[in-house]
């Protein structure tokens, strides 16, 4: 009986321990916050996966997503606004710090969160879709440089332009209008944002219905957001945020790095540095650093190309020009060089498919690249050149015109000292010991020598 009374007291002490995490566990809730900071890429997206995912796993009360950004990639953006859309967690979209913006991609990103806020000093708007492709714009140059682009009218008066943008801007404003009509907030500005670039302070913000209110920290934010009921995913949630701790989640390292070779301009240096190291690798054989340094750099490029929208045609004509430059170092012409050079620039203006804020090809990289792969070019091609009109230096030849010591010497031959090695010797003319010889030829391991106060001018070196 006593026994069965200790079984009966673990037993339950066991379950006591097991449900206690889960019975006091609403009293442990946290704010969590991810700062997205600069471009919106995929390092973006990834860093709001993984803080979402966090969320969800603590059964955290509200993830806080502090933005500052001039907007990004419309890729990412769409997979920010599903990921936010799918949470099972309350996102509260917050522009902070003072002086920040939520600009295009960041505004649709703030309609998308279940509250949104902004800080005292900030701005958002301006979502109108950049231009699809195109050159990067020239250093100086300007809107009146191109002229003659939208001269021709549509029925309505209007530039013609692109049909292709006039889909986007349709489907960027079919989006901010869903994204206004679920959170209940102005369609009819958002719709202005995209077709017209309208920017809006925070107050400004506040009085036309695109955020919930201001506040100048987290801590305000927590307790203006408490009591408010917000759709999580089809179901109604009240929150409970006042007085919570807030804790920040920082990017992990590989989210640091993504977000540095994602880069379109690091990405077009990485493949620059893995093609030539690879290059240098196979030319002069157990190097293995450039080989192994340049295979890193030519993967981490590939994976970050594959992580863009890339036109494969201007990378395709990126790799033709390399190409067309590697031919040139070891058969130089001047047709291939300035081929290669030509599809090296076509490939790297146009290798986007779309550009936004931070993901744009910068004539300030794509011009010293050209330059510098060109010279490394034209280096090798000089040196190259010169090593032709060189005589051979391998096996026999290179022993011609290197001098020699006598070491001993009895009428026509004898023993020479030679690059550090013993050989025998002849001679077709009157050699003493002590005289300084070089050598003319090499027949069957037997150098031929002469001295080298005479026919100095005839030797070849």
């Amino acid at each position: 009986m006593t026994f069965a009374r200790v079984a009966l007291l673990g037993a339950a002490f066991v379950v006591a321990a097991v449900l206690c995490p889960f019975s006091s566990a609403g009293s442990e809730r946290v704010a969590l916050s991810v700062a997205i900071d600069g471009a919106i890429g995929p390092a973006s997206s990834r860093q709001l996966e993984e803080a979402l995912d966090a969320a969800a796993k603590r059964d955290a009360a509200v993830l806080i997503l502090q933005l500052d950004t001039p907007g990004g990639l419309v890729t990412s953006m769409r997979e920010m606004i599903a990921d936010i859309l799918a949470s099972p967690v309350p996102v509260i979209g917050y522009v902070a710090p003072a002086g920040g913006h939520a600009a295009s991609a960041g505004t649709y990103i703030l309609y998308a969160t279940h509250l949104a806020v902004m800080a005292p000093g900030t701005n958002l708007g301006a979502a109108t879709p950049v231009e699809i492709g195109g050159l990067p714009s020239l250093p100086g140059g300007d809107k009146g440089d191109q002229k003659g682009q939208g001269d021709q009218k549509d029925a309505s008066g209007r530039p013609a332009g692109d049909a292709m943008m006039a889909k986007v801007t349709n489907d960027a404003v079919a989006l901010i209008r869903s994204l206004a009509e679920l959170r209940g907030r102005n369609g009819d500005w958002g719709e202005k944002a995209v077709r017209e670039a309208a920017s809006l302070s925070a107050n400004a913000a506040l009085q036309e219905h695109v955020i919930d209110f201001v506040a100048r920290d987290t801590t305000e934010l927590l307790q203006l957001a408490d009591g408010r009921t917000v759709d999580v995913a089809g179901r109604k949630v009240v929150l409970a945020t006042k007085g919570l701790p807030v804790e920040t989640l920082e990017p992990g390292w590989f989210i640091r790095l993504l977000s540095i070779i994602t880069d379109p301009n690091t990405a077009v240096i990485l493949m620059l540095v893995g093609v030539y190291g690879i290059v240098f690798e196979f030319t002069s054989p157990g190097a293995v650093a450039p080989g192994v340094i340049g295979t890193i750099c030519l993967v981490l490029g590939l994976y970050a190309l594959d992580l863009l929208p890339i036109n494969y045609t201007g990378l395709a004509l990126m790799l033709l020009g390399v190409v067309f430059l590697i031919i040139e170092a070891f058969n130089p012409t001047v047709v291939l060089g300035l081929s290669g050079v030509a599809a090296f620039l076509f490939g790297a203006t146009m290798l986007l498919r779309v550009e936004g804020p931070g993901f744009a090809m910068s004539w300030a990289v794509i011009g010293p690249a050209a330059a510098l792969t060109l010279g490394l070019a034209l280096l090798s091609g000089t040196y190259l050149w010169a090593a032709r009109k060189n005589p051979p230096r391998v096996g026999g030849e290179a022993m011609r015109g290197q001098p020699a010591e006598i070491l001993d010497w009895q009428g026509g031959e004898g023993h020479v000292l030679a690059l550090g090695e013993r050989w025998r010797a002849k001679a077709d003319e009157p050699i003493a010991a002590g005289d300084s010889v070089e050598v003319t030829g090499i027949a069957d391991l037997v150098l031929t020598v002469r001295r080298r106060d005479t026919g100095r001018n005839g030797a070849r070196q």
